[in-house]
C-alpha cells in the first residue's frame, strides 16, 4: 500500500544524510597517499593500487546490484561501510603493499556493494510514500553530505594525526565506518512491496540470477533506460577524474604548497552548492540541461587555460554545476526504471561510469604529459560540449512537468 505523501519522508532522509556524511567521514582519505609513500611504495606501486581500486569496483558492481534487488537492499548498505571498515584496519595494522593491495579490493567491494543498492532502496520507499518527486532533491542533499563528510575528514585528520599518528587515522576512520553501518539499520524497507517497481507478489524476489537477467535485458530493450544509463556515464565520469588532478593545476599557477588546499577550498564549496541547488535544477527542460552543461564546459575550460588562481573561481563554479547536473542524470535513470531489478540497473551505469573514468585518466595522462595539466583540462571539457549539443537537439519544447512528474531530463530526453 502507498502511504500518504510525505509520511516517513523526513525521516528517510534524515537517516539517508547522516549515513551519507559517516561514510565519507574517513580521516584516511587526505593522508593514505602519505601513508603509503611512508611505507616505502613507489610512484608506480601506488598508482597501480589504484588500477586494482577500480577493477574491483568494476567487476563487483553489478553482482552486487543483482544481489540487493534478490535480497535487501538495507542488508547491502549495512554491510558496505564494513567491508570498508576492514580494508581501513587492514592498512593501519599490516602496512605493506600486499595488505594495501587487499584493503583496496575491500574499499572497492564496499563501494561497489553500496552503489545501485542506496539509490533504488530510496526511490522505491519515496514512491511507497507518493513522493517519487522528491528523489531528487533528497539525493542532492545527500551528496552534499557526502562532501561535508569529506570536509570534515580533512579539518579533522591532522590533529588526530598529530596526536596518536596512522593508527589513530586508521581507528577514527573504521569508527565513522561502523557507525554509517548502524545507522543503516535505520533505513526502511519494504520488501513487501508499494512501490511501482515491485512488480507482483510472486516476483518480488526473484533471486540473484533472475534479477541480474531482469536488470541487463531492462537496460537492453528499454531505450530510455540505455540512455539515462549512458547519460549518468557521460556526466558523472570526468569531472569525476579530473578532481583527482585539481591539485596538480592549482601547482601550476605558481602559488607554493601550502597554498593549494586554499585554491581547492572554493572548488569544495561548488560542488556542495551544487547538491543544494537540485530543487531550482528540476525545472530545467532538457534544452536548459543543455546549456547548464555547455556553461559549465565552457567555465571549466576558461578557468584552466587562465593559468591564475583566480581560475578556480571558474573551475568551482564548472564543478557546482556537474554537480547538480550528475544528480539529475542520476534521477532521470531512477524515473525511467520500471523492473524490479532497479539496483542492478543502477549499478550498470555505476559500472559505466568506473569505466570511462579510466579512460579519462588515461586520456588525461596522454594530454598532460604532452601539453600540460591546464590543456588537459580544457580539453576533457569538449565531452561536454557534444552531450550538451545532442541534448539541445533532442530536447523538444520548453514544457515543465509538474512537481510530482519525474525529473524534466527524464521526462524529455531519450524520447
Amino acid at each position: 500500500m502507498t502511504t500518504a505523501p510525505g509520511h516517513g519522508t523526513r525521516r528517510l532522509a534524515a537517516t539517508l544524510y547522516a549515513y551519507a556524511f559517516l561514510g565519507d567521514l574517513v580521516l584516511l582519505y587526505p593522508v593514505y597517499a602519505l601513508l603509503f609513500a611512508d611505507t616505502g611504495l613507489s610512484v608506480w606501486q601506488i598508482s597501480s593500487l589504484f588500477v586494482i581500486w577500480s577493477v574491483s569496483s568494476i567487476v563487483l558492481e553489478v553482482p552486487s546490484g543483482a544481489w540487493a534487488d534478490a535480497v535487501s537492499r538495507r542488508l547491502l548498505l549495512c554491510l558496505a561501510p564494513l567491508v570498508t571498515a576492514a580494508g581501513f584496519a587492514v592498512w593501519v595494522l599490516l602496512p605493506s603493499y600486499p595488505a594495501f593491495a587487499v584493503g583496496f579490493l575491500l574499499w572497492g567491494a564496499g563501494g561497489a556493494l553500496g552503489s545501485g543498492a542506496q539509490e533504488a532502496l530510496v526511490f522505491t520507499e519515496l514512491d511507497r510514500r507518493g513522493a517519487a518527486g522528491r528523489y531528487a532533491r533528497v539525493m542532492g542533499r545527500a551528496r552534499t553530505a557526502e562532501v561535508l563528510g569529506a570536509l570534515a575528514s580533512i579539518v579533522l585528520a591532522g590533529p588526530v594525526f598529530a596526536a596518536g599518528g596512522y593508527a589513530a587515522v586508521g581507528a577514527a576512520s573504521v569508527l565513522a565506518c561502523v557507525l554509517a553501518a548502524a545507522v543503516a539499520t535505520l533505513l526502511p524497507e519494504d520488501r513487501a512491496g508499494g512501490g511501482r517497481d515491485s512488480g507482483p507478489p510472486e516476483e518480488e524476489d526473484p533471486g540473484w540470477a533472475a534479477s541480474l537477467r531482469l536488470g541487463l535485458a531492462e537496460a537492453r530493450t528499454s531505450r530510455p533506460v540505455r540512455a539515462a544509463v549512458l547519460l549518468v556515464a557521460a556526466v558523472a565520469a570526468v569531472w569525476g577524474a579530473l578532481d583527482e588532478y585539481t591539485p596538480l593545476l592549482a601547482r601550476d599557477t605558481g602559488v607554493d604548497a601550502r597554498t593549494v588546499p586554499l585554491l581547492l577550498l572554493p572548488v569544495w564549496v561548488g560542488v556542495t552548492v551544487g547538491g543544494l541547488l537540485t530543487p531550482w535544477g528540476e525545472r530545467l527542460t532538457t534544452r536548459g540541461f543543455a546549456v547548464l552543461l555547455g556553461l559549465a564546459a565552457t567555465a571549466l575550460a576558461a578557468g584552466a587555460l587562465t593559468g591564475h588562481p583566480s581560475g578556480f573561481v571558474l573551475i568551482a563554479v564548472a564543478f557546482c554545476a556537474f554537480q547538480l547536473a550528475t544528480v539529475l542524470t542520476e534521477a532521470r535513470l531512477q524515473a525511467r526504471i520500471a523492473g524490479p531489478s532497479r539496483a542492478t540497473v543502477t549499478s550498470l551505469a555505476g559500472m559505466a561510469t568506473d569505466v570511462t573514468i579510466i579512460a579519462v585518466y588515461a586520456g588525461y595522462a596522454l594530454v598532460a604529459t604532452g601539453a600540460g595539466n591546464a590543456v588537459a583540462f580544457a580539453v576533457a571539457a569538449v565531452p561536454y560540449l557534444g552531450v550538451a549539443v545532442l541534448l539541445a537537439l533532442v530536447g523538444g519544447g520548453s514544457r515543465r512537468p509538474g512537481r510530482s512528474a519525474p525529473p524534466p531530463v527524464a521526462a524529455r530526453a531519450g524520447t
